[in-house]
């Protein structure tokens, strides 16, 4: 459905408030046709101002015989607020300014007794804008609950499905390493001993020959193996994999009130295999940041202590409840298996403060 662009929406309850006006005009006086005016004028600041757009719509309520305005700015104020007790006054000030005579002086005699009937008529009617608008604010925070809920649904199956194949391929090096690691050892070793114990040239360059490419191999499956056992769960090599420089800009982009803090040795002197697993610990803190503690604020402090290097995420307590999601349960658990891959430790737990602590810790090899 094609919704009316916001100005053009708004000069139309312009003119449908001048046109309120004009048919019920009871104080044709200077002052009177420009408070009325006013309340009319008022409507254009009602999206940005709408507690301002609703208070100069009052003087007019009280001078002429109007409804249009300020109800229309009473509907926004409600759509836009939370404090339901401030609504009620602001509904009971309509109402009084509304069934309030003008002058002041015809307050007298029956006239009192209208008076009443009409502020609890006109105060009856102001619920209908203030429900409304309400009806409206949770409609909208319920749109944005369902949206959040599914996004956070679909980066769940997407870390499920990282998930599967880091297993996957944890797998395949468990075989690599146990199966073909193992007998081309057995080949290098029976090379060695074939080339030592025999006398004939030939036999003795052809042994070293395949001892020199056992080794070859037994080093090139050590690579394999660490690689696969190493992978974030990617779906291709071909892609990009993240490094250190890339770690401001996915704190930036977290959508979460977030700073990174600290510094490592250098990119230089921080290993491919050890950035990829400090970049995924931040993503993977981060991500669990905006699923377990909304609203949350966060730090990520990178730090090197001489011995070591790492990285820090902690999160304080969370500014609204969390929505029920469902988890695989499985990204904490990769974590620590790649910190261990590579020598180091991963620890996760609360922090004195209600929220939220994970630490990584590599060893730093350089000589």
């Amino acid at each position: 459905m094609t919704r009316i662009p916001a100005p053009l929406a708004d000069a139309g309850l312009v003119v449908l408030a001048g046109l309120d006006l004009w048919l019920n005009l009871e104080d044709d006086t200077p002052l009177g046709l420009a408070l009325g005016a006013l309340a009319c004028v008022a409507l254009l600041l009602r999206r940005r101002f709408p507690l301002s757009a609703f208070l100069l719509c009052l003087p007019g309520s009280l001078v002429q015989d109007v409804l249009v305005a300020p109800i229309a700015a009473l509907y926004t104020l409600a759509a836009r607020s939370r404090d339901r007790r401030l609504l009620a006054l602001y509904a009971t000030l309509f109402a009084l300014t509304t069934a309030t005579p003008w002058p002041l002086t015809d307050f007298a005699g029956e006239e009192r007794t209208w008076t009443l009937v009409t502020f609890v008529y006109m105060l009856a009617t102001a619920a209908a804008p203030v429900l409304l608008g309400q009806l409206v604010q949770a409609r909208r925070d319920l749109g944005r609950q369902l949206a959040e809920t599914e996004a956070a649904r679909e980066h769940e199956r997407e870390l499920h499905a990282q998930a599967v194949l880091a297993r996957e391929r944890a797998q395949l090096a468990r075989e690599m390493h146990d199966v073909v690691s193992h007998q081309v050892s057995l080949i290098a070793v029976q090379a060695g001993a074939l080339q030592v114990a025999t006398a004939n040239d030939e036999t003795h360059e052809a042994a070293r020959t395949i001892r020199t490419l056992s080794v070859d191999t037994l080093d090139e499956l050590r690579t394999m193996v660490t690689l696969l056992r190493a992978s974030g769960g990617d779906t291709t090599e071909l892609a990009p994999q993240p490094t250190l420089a890339d770690l401001r800009r996915l704190v930036l982009g977290s959508g979460l009130d977030a700073e990174l803090t600290g510094g490592l040795p250098g990119a230089d002197a921080v290993p491919a295999p050890a950035q990829r697993a400090l970049y995924r610990t931040v993503q993977e803190a981060l991500t669990n940041v905006r699923k377990h503690a909304p609203g949350a604020a966060a730090t990520v402090e990178l730090w090197h202590d001489g011995a070591a290097y790492g990285v820090t995420v902690t999160n304080g307590p969370p500014a609204r409840p969390a929505l029920p999601l469902p988890g695989a349960h499985q990204g904490l658990v990769g974590l620590r298996e790649r910190a261990e891959l590579l020598g180091g430790s991963l620890e996760s737990g609360p922090s004195g403060d209600g929220g939220w602590r994970v630490r990584l810790r590599l060893p730093d090899r350089r000589d």
